[in-house]
């Protein structure tokens, strides 16, 4: 696990060695163990190490048959592949080398046959070609901009930025995105000029130009196969075991993140199965309003009941208001492709606790799109005229007039998802691949990526995993939801493996309670947030106040969060405000 940055660029164009070290200074963060490098006239690796596997030759790039390769992720399937590849004169034990002999086996289809979380870049020296790819689900972030000089790319845009051929312009399209959906889907981004490589993406470029593309899809294009519930329980149970045991596959410490829901509990259950030689360390987050546990978005003590039931070590942050305000601007600083998603707040407190005693997290992000646990699918199932509704069909600002008039349709991009998915869906399975295109993406994966990894800890997910996503393809809608609960499945293995868990009971639900802590700060944050450039362009700041004294209200709270991250967000990465200070320091002149 790593950061990674480069460049493929067109004749005669170069960088500087003071532009590629800016780079790496930018991503520095994410591999505090080393860095390595490869300038080749045109051709650009540069590599800043998490030493996760191979602790003492795992050092990148890699080499061999003139080839070089960089990545950020973890192959699971390594061991199978060494075996596949047993006359290869391997050089280290980093799971990451096969993927050369997988190259000249496989070429551009290659990361069909990895097993793993990863953004990958490889050069070619013979066709004088780079070939940059993301895993099927997007958990590795990889972002590029095409300009004069040629093409680069990196793990985070600040890197993007150091190089000063690019600045941060903001695309208003994007932005419109940001304020109602809380992300930003599909391959732009906010900032003019820079994109993601999607999920599952491979293109090469040669000269600095792309000159081809093609894409894994990890769940739409499987088939539904009829299974009874006893046959999916069984292969579930094998497919889980299998997932969790390669996840697991550290030679550094490792934990979990653990809240009262079932995916982590699913995933602790496992742990405890495959017999870690420790105890099994697990990090869950509490909140407490008007120095009191905030009884609705409290989880501790599900958490702490199942954490002693397999003996794990078990550590609970109480997060309250003060600590949010000193910490916010250093949590938005780390999202540089922004989220407003305000579960950012605990994974990143979370993350630098657990960075005091782990390198390595095992977390439950995945399960309720591959298994159907949300209640919006649950809604998309249902005509209209019974209150069925399709996936982000209200923005987060509908029906609360703050926002200055806009032209651009925000919701496009899931439009035009929803036209792509496979006909021969029913309407559940639909709604779970738009989620899988592009709120796990552009969510749920940035917000883990980037809060993990500014504290040196590498998240792992084993719902997404390929096996995983197989198995949940075929499912057939009934062993999804069933008595208007969604996971069904899950939850009968659950029942069976720790019944103490209570799969069945109804889940609080994990609340930040931002809302409060907003509107109890209304009269000195509004103001602040009112004057902000960044604010007068998008909102009208004489309605701000207004809207913050109300933020405890469901609607109100995330139109006033999104507009607090935005201010924020936008002072530190385009302005460039530094995070010295708490939230009023940063916004104050």
């Amino acid at each position: 696990m790593c950061g990674i940055a480069g460049a493929c660029l067109a004749k005669h164009q170069t960088l500087t060695l003071q532009q590629c070290q800016n780079m790496l200074s930018a991503i520095a963060h994410r591999g505090p163990d080393g860095q390595g490098q490869l300038i080749d006239q045109q051709q650009i690796l540069l590599h800043s190490r998490l030493s996760i596997i191979d602790l003492k030759t795992g050092q990148q790039p890699l080499y061999g048959d003139g080839l070089a390769v960089i990545a950020n992720g973890e192959i699971y399937n390594d061991p199978v592949l060494r075996k596949e590849f047993a006359h290869y004169p391997f050089q280290t034990h980093s799971d990451c080398e096969a993927i050369l002999p997988l190259w000249n086996k496989e070429k551009e289809n290659y990361p069909n046959s990895l097993r793993g979380m990863y953004a990958i870049a490889l050069f070619d020296r013979l066709h004088k070609k780079q070939v940059l790819s993301r895993d099927p689900f997007g958990i590795k972030p990889l972002y590029y901009a095409e300009l004069e000089q040629g093409l680069i790319y990196a793990s985070e845009i600040s890197a993007l930025f150091a190089t000063g051929l690019i600045n941060p312009v903001i695309h208003q399209p994007a932005l419109d995105q940001l304020l109602q959906l809380q992300f930003i889907s599909g391959q732009k981004t906010i900032f003019q000029g820079i994109s993601r490589l999607l999920p599952g993406e491979t293109i090469e470029v040669i000269d600095g130009k792309i000159v081809n593309r093609q894409q894994i899809n990890p769940y739409q294009e499987e088939s539904i196969k009829e299974l009874s519930e006893q046959e999916a329980i069984a292969k579930l149970d094998q497919t889980l075991e299998d997932s969790v045991s390669v996840h697991e596959r550290s030679d550094v410490p490792f934990g979990l993140f653990l809240s009262s829901g079932i995916d982590s509990t699913v995933i602790l259950r496992m742990m405890q199965r495959l017999g870690q030689k420790k105890r099994i360390k697990a990090w869950t987050a509490s909140f407490t309003v008007d120095g009191k546990q905030d009884i609705v978005a409290d989880e501790t003590e599900q958490a702490k009941a199942m954490a002693e039931a397999v003996g794990a070590e078990h550590h609970i942050l109480s997060i309250n208001e003060k600590m949010v305000w000193q910490n916010l601007p250093k949590i938005i600083a780390c999202m540089d492709d922004p989220v407003a998603d305000y579960a950012i707040i605990p994974t990143w407190l979370l993350a630098q606790e657990a960075s005091k005693s782990v390198k390595v997290i095992l977390s439950g992000e995945g399960g309720d799109e591959l298994f159907g646990g949300y209640g919006r699918y649950r809604k998309a199932q249902k005509p209209w005229w019974l209150g069925g509704r399709k996936l982000y069909k209200r923005g987060n600002f509908d029906g609360i007039d703050i926002l200055r008039p806009s032209s651009n349709p925000w919701r496009q991009e899931i439009a035009q998802l929803e036209k792509n998915i496979n006909a021969g869906f029913s309407a559940f399975k639909q709604a779970q691949a738009i989620d899988i295109a592009s709120w796990l993406p552009n969510d749920l994966m940035i917000k883990l990526d980037r809060c993990l990894m500014v504290h040196g800890v590498e998240g792992r997910v084993p719902f997404l995993d390929k096996s995983v996503a197989q198995i949940a393809g075929q499912l057939p809608d009934n062993l999804k939801i069933r008595d208007r609960k969604g996971k069904w499945l899950l939850r009968q293995w659950l029942q069976k493996e720790m019944p103490q868990a209570n799969p069945f009971m109804a889940k609080k639900g994990f609340t930040v309670p931002i809302g409060n802590w907003i509107e109890q700060k209304a009269e000195q944050l509004a103001p602040l947030i009112a004057k902000q450039e960044g604010i007068k362009e998008i909102a009208f700041p004489e309605k701000v106040l207004p809207l913050f004294q109300k933020a405890s209200g469901r609607r109100e709270r995330h139109a006033a969060w999104t507009l607090l991250f935005y201010a924020l967000w936008h002072q530190i990465h385009v302005v460039g405000k530094a995070t010295d200070g708490d939230v009023f320091e940063v916004l104050a002149d």
